[in-house]
């Protein structure tokens, strides 16, 4: 918690109190259902929470957006997002449903009422439309982009963000967001895209984050 605490300091009492849950319940859910590796589960808050984070360091959405999760896993970077935008909508997507299990009870327990979870795969998603689709490390970047494509309802922001005056956050073009890591120039020239890429050693200052990116890709 002190990893969120150093690099976040704005929280309501509700959004602390339910960052600071977290441990605990990932640990207890984690001995029922493998969602996190043993070896990340102590450095849960660096390797998972923060990780997840460096999206809204640098980013800000809308009340009433949809963000939708691809490949979520165990509920990252949804679940950290959706307490840190407690008024955007998320749906969290996995192909497996007892990890979803996990991020069910966990949303149930922090009483997160933004986050809804679905298990299908992203091909079959036919009924939601979203304004951002974000990920981390599910799929090379080709796929995400091809996958994210048809879900993006391209709604305009503006008018929302001027209301907001000097305290506008960076809203993004509406498109995919996505963490990886390492080397991406191949995966990138695949894609076919220019994404905006991001250091996260840049926002984060920790070593575990060196050679880990942001890209956002405008759909």
């Amino acid at each position: 918690m002190e990893y969120i605490n150093e690099y976040f300091g704005d929280f309501t009492n509700r959004q602390r109190d339910q960052f600071s849950q977290l441990q605990t319940l990932y640990a207890e859910w984690n001995e029922k259902i493998n969602v996190i590796s043993r070896k990340d589960i102590d450095q849960l808050y660096l390797r998972h929470v923060l990780h997840s984070l460096s999206i809204a360091a640098v980013f800000g959405f809308p009340a009433q957006s949809r963000i939708i999760d691809l490949g979520t896993g165990g509920g990252f970077p949804g679940v950290p997002l959706a307490i840190f935008f407690p008024e955007v909508e998320f749906l969290l997507v996995d192909s497996i449903n007892k990890k979803l299990t996990v991020i069910n009870e966990v949303a149930k327990a922090l009483d997160l009422k933004n986050i809804q979870t679905r298990h299908t795969r992203v091909e079959d998603i036919k009924d939601v439309k979203c304004d951002w689709v974000v990920s981390r490390a599910v799929a090379p970047l080709q796929d995400l982009v091809r996958w994210s494509r048809p879900l993006i309802r391209r709604k305009d922001w503006s008018a929302w963000i001027k209301a907001q005056g000097a305290d506008a956050p960076t809203v993004p073009t509406p498109g995919l967001i996505c963490l990886k890591g390492g080397d991406l120039s191949q995966e990138i020239v695949d894609s076919r895209t220019k994404p905006n890429m991001i250091e996260i050693a840049d926002i984060f200052q920790e070593d575990f984050f060196k050679e880990k990116y942001l890209l956002q890709v405008s759909l």
